[in-house]
C-alpha cells in the first residue's frame, strides 16, 4: 500500500465513525448511546488501520483502544479525533522516518512493478522480483523480533529466517508453509527452471506476498 492508500483507508474509517455518531441517542438513565453494530465496525476498523501503519506499541494505537471502549457518543468523538490525528500524520508525510510506512511504500512500488511485468507476459522476472520483496520482509521481521540475520559469518538464508520467525510466533505455521512455497518458486525462477511452475502460480504468489506484507507490518 502507498501513502495515498493509507490516507484513503483513513477516510473510510472516519466515515464509519460519522455513521456511528449519527445514531447517538439518549438512554433512559440520562446517558447517551450509539448503534453498537456500527460502533463495533468503527472500533475494529480504526484499530486495524492504526496497527497496520503505526504498530500496536504506538501511542495512537493505545489512545484509540482506550477511547473506543464503550458504544457512546463521547467514545466515538474521541475515536474520531485519534483517527484524524493518524490521518494527518500519514497525509502530511510525517511518517517518512518510520520504517514501517517507508517500507510499505517501497514494497508497494516493487509489487506494482512485478504485477506489471506479469501482466505483460513476463512471469519469470515477476517471480524473481516479488521473491526479493518477500525475502526483504523476512529480514525486517527478523530484525523486529530480535532474530540474528547471520549464522556464524554468513547471512542467513530465507528458509532459515522463515523457520525461525515461525518458531518465534512472529507469524503462523500456515504463513510459514506459504512462504516456503513462494521461496521455492522464486528459486526456480532465479535458476532458469521456468517449466517447473505456471503463470497461475506466479499470479497467486503476487497476491499472496502482497497480503503477507500487509498482514505483517513492522
Amino acid at each position: 500500500m502507498t501513502l495515498a492508500d493509507f490516507t484513503n483507508r483513513a477516510d473510510e474509517v472516519l466515515a464509519l465513525g460519522e455513521r456511528a455518531r449519527a445514531t447517538e441517542g439518549k438512554t433512559s438513565w440520562g446517558g447517551t448511546h450509539v448503534d453498537p453494530g456500527l460502533f463495533g465496525e468503527f472500533r475494529a476498523s480504526a484499530l486495524a488501520l492504526i496497527r497496520d501503519v503505526f504498530g500496536e506499541k504506538h501511542p495512537l494505537f493505545r489512545d484509540a483502544d482506550k477511547a473506543l471502549e464503550n458504544a457512546i457518543g463521547l467514545s466515538v468523538n474521541q475515536g474520531l479525533g485519534v483517527v484524524r490525528a493518524a490521518r494527518t500524520t500519514i497525509a502530511k508525510g510525517w511518517l517518512t522516518t518510520t520504517t514501517g510506512i517507508v517500507s510499505a511504500a517501497i514494497f508497494a512500488d516493487f509489487l506494482e512493478m512485478a504485477q506489471h511485468l506479469f501482466e505483460q507476459g513476463y512471469k519469470d522476472p515477476a517471480a524473481v522480483l516479488v521473491g526479493g520483496v518477500l525475502e526483504e520482509r523476512l529480514r525486517q521481521l527478523c530484525d523486529k523480533n530480535s532474530i540474528p540475520l547471520v549464522a556464524g559469518t554468513s547471512p542467513k538464508k530465507a528458509d532459515a529466517m522463515n523457520s525461525e520467525l515461525a518458531a518465534a510466533a512472529a507469524y503462523s505455521k500456515l504463513d510459514q508453509k506459504m512462504v516456503t512455497g513462494w521461496l521455492d518458486l522464486r528459486n526456480k525462477a532465479a535458476h532458469g527452471r521456468y517449466g517447473e511452475y505456471t503463470a497461475e502460480q506466479v499470479d497467486l504468489m503476487l497476491r499472496g506476498v502482497g497480503d503477507f506484507v500487509a498482514r505483517n507490518p513492522l
